[in-house]
């Protein structure tokens, strides 16, 4: 049975914190809802009610574009191995740019990674967790450095490009302000 929380104890800390990756969720308020699976070393919770990612470059925008259109989002883990367990944080989340006088401040307390095109800042106003019973066990191999490299090589004006040819609308259409 799924349990609610106001906030995030040090115990869900302590689980997202042991899980290599995550999910997160976003719509507009019509259209298509998309998920995404995020890695790496590119999250931090900041307090018990605001967690941040950093998000690089790839081949779709669409969290940016819904944000910008309604600002509700949903973060998800889940356990594959040991104890089974799925948690979600439920909230409202912003959209920070390196253009914006905020992105230094907050970009310090993530890492640096290549291709870093927004930072997300969600704000909880709701934490499940629930039963994994029906998440099968998995051993992770590593990490994935492709995205990593495909950027350092782009460079940032490369990455710039890649942004305006391929990441400034949605598939709905919707634009993503990835540029200015």
């Amino acid at each position: 049975m799924g349990k609610q929380f106001d906030q995030l104890s040090d115990a869900h800390i302590a689980f997202i914190k042991a899980q290599q990756m995550f999910f997160t969720g976003t719509a507009a308020r019509d259209g298509k809802v998309n998920i995404s699976p995020k890695g790496m070393d590119s999250l931090r919770v900041l307090d018990t009610n605001t967690i941040a990612y950093i998000n690089v470059t790839g081949s779709g925008n669409e969290t940016a574009g819904h944000l910008l259109d309604h600002p509700r989002m949903t973060l998800m883990w889940c356990s594959f191995d040991k104890k089974p367990q799925i948690m979600r944080t439920y909230g409202t989340a912003r959209t920070l740019h390196p253009r914006d006088a905020e992105w230094s401040e907050m970009a310090a307390r993530l890492p640096t990674l290549p291709g870093a095109r927004q930072i997300y800042v969600q704000t909880i106003e709701m934490v499940q967790t629930s039963c994994g019973y029906a998440v099968p066990f998995m051993e992770p191999k590593g990490d994935r450095d492709t995205l990593l490299h495909w950027a350092a090589d782009k460079g940032e004006d490369g990455v710039t490009r890649y942004w305006d040819e391929r990441n400034q609308t949605t598939l709905d259409g919707k634009p993503t302000g990835i540029l200015p």
